[in-house]
């Protein structure tokens, strides 16, 4: 069944999370008396197994500092490829994120639907995400193609759904590998402008 659908993900994969995340990891690491350096070795090393090591539980029942509250940026490559992709096939958005994120960085009108955990009340990996999107967007599972970085939020639950997966591993999400068949992407991509060319 040929393709028409593309459901994006937005952090790590439409937006460049690293000066968040940066500036997290380095309080959370100063909270715990330790140093950047120091705790981003621990986090590098604790990803090659732990699915997203940004959630993952502290020593000593120590906390994450709170997300920074600002805007991430788009990737340098995110309109061109949206504006690429938008003739071709029918766009959307499937994300743990905020209603407005795409409206506040000016890239709702490339989307026909857009599911943020924020307006349902549940958030990914619940399937009801999924369904909410391909329900939507009036298209079956096999015609949807799902993009994101993370292996347990955006890769298994979409794959078990029938939908082809494609794994773009930007972020932390991009660091462990899958553990199992249902983590397995169809493909797999370093960077935005690698998705490009698979998808051309």
């Amino acid at each position: 069944m040929k393709h028409t659908h593309i459901f994006f993900d937005m952090g790590s994969t439409l937006l460049d999370e690293t000066d968040r995340v940066c500036e997290r990891i380095a309080t959370t690491a100063a909270n715990l008396n330790m140093s950047a350096a120091s705790f981003t070795a621990m986090l590098e090393h604790a990803a090659q197994t732990h699915p997203y090591v940004l959630h993952m539980e502290l020593p000593g029942g120590a906390v994450w500092s709170p997300w920074p509250d600002r805007l991430d940026p788009l990737y340098p490559s995110t309109l061109e490829l949206l504006r690429e992709l938008q003739g071709r096939y029918r766009l959307g958005i499937i994300a743990n994120h905020a209603t407005d994120t795409a409206q506040r960085h000016n890239i709702a009108q490339f989307f026909d639907v857009i599911v943020a955990s924020e307006a349902v009340g549940f958030a990914k990996p619940d399937p009801r995400m999924f369904h909410l999107a391909l329900e939507r967007a009036g298209c079956e599972p096999a015609q949807a193609i799902m993009v994101g970085d993370r292996l347990d939020n955006d890769i298994a639950p979409a794959k078990k759904l029938g939908m082809k997966t494609i794994w773009i591993r930007q972020g932390w999400g991009g660091v462990p590998e899958p553990k199992t068949a249902a983590e397995m992407p169809d493909e797999r991509v370093n960077t935005l402008k690698e998705l490009r060319e698979i998808l051309r």
